[in-house]
């Protein structure tokens, strides 16, 4: 069923949990992301994001997640991620997604606060949640590649209390794809922020390659939402080569490759669930 972003973040704070919010690109990882959050019964969050709709164009994809998440025997919602112009904003919002991710990283900090409360008075006048973003979150979403740079405590604090976001990506030492070594977060400036600002759910970008201790360390520093999307865009392309390895090629068939492809998926997500839920052993959790 779809649920309002606010809440389902809300909650993960108190219960000390994040909410999983995994990016979808084609009807394979939809069904395999729904069937692991059904299985577990646990609220996700599915996504989209702007730049990624040269390959998966919005007026296709929109439907298919707005259907899955109305339909789906756990709570749902349904996010715009790093939406970056008012006209896709708007497009989204039409389109039915429940919350939108303005990425105004890019801009000064007093910019980026005023270009986030701009969107935020657009998309709460339609009932529907703004996470924004601080600091430069490194890799790649779609475009270049850029260095991570930690945002500041006074930058997250700024926006945090001036922008009316209902949720804060910040920028730790997180990156988007895979991690050129091993991802060093500052957990210090994350203990600091959710210090000053303990009602605000924060969000972690990047998480694809970050260790499930530091993931469990994170939550209990005020991280209540993380991204996966290369984990789950891996685990098609993972699924897609094994089967042609291991099929002989007159044997070789949609539907079987398709269910190849949603069991990959549904194990990435499934044990990425487990870790975010914060409750089973570490070592009991396996990819």
């Amino acid at each position: 069923m779809l649920c309002p972003f606010n809440r389902l973040l809300k909650d993960a704070l108190k219960e000390h949990r994040a909410v999983g919010a995994f990016n979808v690109g084609n009807l394979e990882m939809l069904l395999g992301i729904i069937k692991a959050a059904e299985e577990s019964q646990t609220p996700v969050i599915l996504q989209i994001a702007e730049k990624r709709f040269t390959h998966s164009p919005l007026e296709y994809i929109a439907p298919m997640l707005h259907a899955a998440a109305m339909r789906a025997k756990i709570e749902v919602a349904v996010e715009l991620d790093h939406g970056c112009s008012l006209f896709n904003v708007r497009r989204a919002m039409d389109l039915g997604f429940n919350t939108i991710m303005f990425d105004g990283s890019m801009y000064p900090v007093e910019k980026n606060i005023s270009e986030t409360r701009k969107i935020a008075d657009e998309t709460h006048a339609r009932g529907v949640a703004l996470e924004a973003e601080i600091g430069i979150v490194g890799g790649s979403e779609g475009g270049a590649d850029l260095t991570a740079n930690c945002a500041s405590l006074s930058d997250i604090v700024a926006l945090g209390s001036k922008s009316s976001c209902d949720a804060l990506a910040i920028a730790i030492g997180n990156a988007h794809g895979h991690y050129k070594g091993i991802p060093k977060l500052n957990f210090d400036l994350l203990e600091k922020a959710h210090n000053t600002l303990p009602d605000l759910p924060f969000v972690l970008h990047g998480g694809t390659g970050i260790s499930p201790a530091d993931f469990r360390k994170a939550i209990t520093l005020g991280i209540a939402k993380i991204n996966i999307a290369t984990a789950n865009f891996d685990a098609i392309v993972t699924a897609s080569m094994q089967y042609a390895e291991k099929s002989a090629p007159l044997s070789r068939n949609y539907f079987a490759l398709n269910e190849n492809m949603v069991e990959q998926v549904y194990n990435t997500t499934l044990a990425h669930i487990k870790i975010f839920n914060n409750q089973e052993p570490l070592d009991s959790i396996k990819f």
